[in-house]
Formats: structure tokens, C-alpha cells, sequence
């Protein structure tokens, strides 16, 4: 069965073909800074992004109709259940016209969609969307009606990452509470229940990261308001926070140097970092009164010794810390759509399962 997977992001789009579950290629393909400036929108991208994909397909001699099955990251969709969701008119036009947030993984199924009309009707899906949403009630509440929060967590990778776990480790996900960390870019965590994701730390509530502020306390943050205005605030949650302001860099791997070389302040700012994870896992714990099988830390920065160790030494008291470094999401989103296709998992029409 071959695969062909399709995960873009917002410099970049990843491309893959899978055996089943073997990868045969994969190519990350980077957008420039001038490549992007011609677009108005991240939706004008698509015939761009599409022509990428093609070149990728022809540069591994694949035509389209050689496809068993295609899929693809998804994007911020209105909230929806686990696992996957049939590409079709409906979701492509939900993702490119009324996405609950701007987000270059919108762009997947609009992609997946042409590929798959080249090859004739090729079946293509989405798995894991970002807005997987199985919040229990008393999650939802925020402190004020009608802003109810919301679950926008790393939801493929963290899945992917806790059933590998699993397997690992002979325990039944779907009987288990296992917390899992992302930690990225942004850091989202997320407690799953029997196999359903029942709460969230997402990336604007939690702990500060490379380039994001976190959860800034509420006070601070109507001062920065105050002071620099709404977009100055906008900006440290989504680029001008985290290491970027506290050391004047997003590179993760040269803050860690810093601190080897003896920086303090660098060595501070990590720990810190790594105090506000354990914090956090600590308060999904309890939504489960403690009952939590294992705490996997995953993503870029669970590379970093010194971060892990800050958070591990915190929170091994509440179960085993499991470190899955990088991320598993070209491999889990072929598994996913090798275990639709094999008729193993169902997959969802989204007009029936939005919640």
C-alpha cells in the first residue's frame, strides 16, 4: 500500500511515501521568506503548495494514480474527535474559509484533495487534527461565560507518542491516563483517558517556550496592552516570548550551550522553562486524583538533558517519565490512514462529528 503523506507548516511543507508502514522518501520542503511575501493570505499558498507536492511526486517517479491512499495533517478545524476524518468538499472549505484560527496546516487537505482528484479519486483523509476536542465539562470553563476554553494541543504527535508508549511498555492505552508534554516551538500538554483527550495545557495557558510566552499572568498582560498595545502582546505569544525575550534567542540547542559554558542565566531560564511544565502536569494529574500510568515528554526540546531532567525530577512521584524525543508525526499520520484503509479504525465525515 503506498502512502503519501502531507504535513505543512508555516516556512515548510513535509512530504512522504509510505509502504504501509515502512517510509520509503521523505523531503522537507522549505518556503522562503520571499516565496510567502507574494501570498496575501495563508490560503492564497495552496495552488503553490499543491505544485510542490506534484514536484516531490515526480522527482520519486510516483503519478498520482499509483496512490492507494493520501493524507494529511489537519488543520484548526471547528472542535472534532480523535482519528480520522474523510477529506471531501465540506472539511477542505471549512479549512480554507472558516478555520477557527489562521494555520498553515489548513492547507493539508486542500492539498491532499487535488492530489487525490489527479489520481482518480484516490481516498484521503486527515488525522489527529490540531482541534481534537474531548474536554470533559469541567474543563471548559474559563471564569468567564461565553470564552470558554478550548483543546488546541500537539494532538497527533502526542497520541502517536503515547501509543508508542504503550506498546512499549504492555499497558492498554484505552484503560490508561498518560500525560504527554510537546515540547516545541510552543508547549502543549494533554491528559488522555481511555484513549480520549479530556484536558489540555495548551501552547497560550502553560509554560513559556523558544519563542512563546505562556500563560502570562492576566494583570501583566492588560499592562503590556497598556503600555505596547494588543499586537505587542499578540507578538509575545506567538514569536517574541520565551527564550526570544529572556535571552535573545528561539535556537534552543545555542541557549543550551550557554548554559554548559557556565551562562546561569541561561541555565535559570531553562530550569525555569522546566519548572512551569511540571507544574502543569502536575495539575493534569489531578483531574485523574493522581491515577496516571505514565508522563511521556516528546518534541524538539525533549533533546535537552538539562530541560527533561528539571521536569523529571519534579514529577516522577506521580508516575514514570518517559522521554520520546523529536516527533512521530509523518509516521502517525501513515499509521493512521494504513489502519483506516485495512478497515481497523472508521473514518468520520465532518458535518456528523463536529462538536
Amino acid at each position: 500500500m503506498i502512502i503519501l503523506v502531507i504535513n505543512p507548516g508555516s516556512t515548510s511543507t513535509k512530504v512522504a511515501l509510505f509502504e504501509d508502514e515502512k517510509r520509503i522518501i521523505e523531503k522537507k520542503i522549505d518556503h522562503s521568506r520571499e516565496e510567502l511575501s507574494a501570498f496575501s493570505s495563508i490560503k492564497a499558498e495552496l495552488p503553490m503548495r499543491i505544485d510542490r507536492v506534484r514536484e516531490f511526486l515526480d522527482e520519486n517517479e510516483t503519478a498520482p494514480e499509483e496512490l492507494d491512499v493520501i493524507v494529511a495533517r489537519g488543520g484548526m478545524l471547528p472542535p472534532v474527535r480523535h482519528g480520522a476524518y474523510v477529506i471531501d468538499d465540506e472539511l477542505v472549505e471549512t479549512l480554507l474559509h472558516r478555520p477557527v484560527e489562521q494555520h498553515a496546516s489548513n492547507l493539508g487537505a486542500g492539498i491532499a484533495q487535488a492530489i487525490a482528484r489527479e489520481g482518480g479519486g484516490t481516498p484521503a483523509y486527515i488525522y489527529d487534527s490540531i482541534s481534537v476536542d474531548e474536554m470533559i465539562p469541567h474543563a471548559r470553563f474559563s471564569g468567564i461565560k461565553g470564552y470558554d476554553r478550548t483543546s488546541f494541543s500537539h494532538a497527533l504527535n502526542a497520541r502517536a507518542v503515547a501509543r508508542a508508549v504503550a506498546l512499549r511498555e504492555s499497558f492498554d492505552l484505552l484503560k490508561s491516563n498518560v500525560i504527554v508534554a510537546h515540547l516545541g516551538g510552543g508547549i502543549s500538554m494533554n491528559l488522555q483517558s481511555n484513549g480520549e483527550i479530556v484536558d489540555v495545557v495548551s501552547a497560550d495557558e502553560g509554560a513559556f517556550s523558544t519563542e512563546r510566552a505562556g500563560g502570562i499572568p492576566i494583570y501583566q498582560a492588560a499592562r503590556i496592552a497598556r503600555e505596547q498595545g494588543a499586537d505587542a502582546l499578540y507578538a509575545y505569544e506567538i514569536g517574541e516570548g520565551g527564550f526570544t525575550s529572556y535571552l535573545g534567542t528561539n535556537d534552543a540547542r545555542k541557549v543550551e550551550q550557554r548554559a554548559a559554558e557556565g551562562d546561569d542565566y541561561a541555565r535559570l531560564v531553562i530550569e525555569a522553562m522546566g519548572y512551569q511544565v511540571a507544574k502543569a502536569i502536575a495539575g493534569l494529574a489531578t483531574v485523574v486524583n493522581g491515577k496516571v500510568r505514565a508522563i511521556v515528554l516528546t518534541g524538539g526540546m525533549s533533546h535537552i538533558k538539562r530541560l527533561t531532567n528539571a521536569i523529571e525530577e519534579r514529577v516522577a512521584f506521580i508516575a514514570p517519565v518517559f522521554i520520546m524525543a523529536g516527533e512521530l508525526e509523518m509516521e502517525a499520520l501513515a499509521a493512521g490512514a494504513y489502519r483506516v484503509m485495512r478497515g481497523e479504525e472508521s473514518a468520520s465525515m465532518l458535518g456528523y462529528h463536529v462538536k
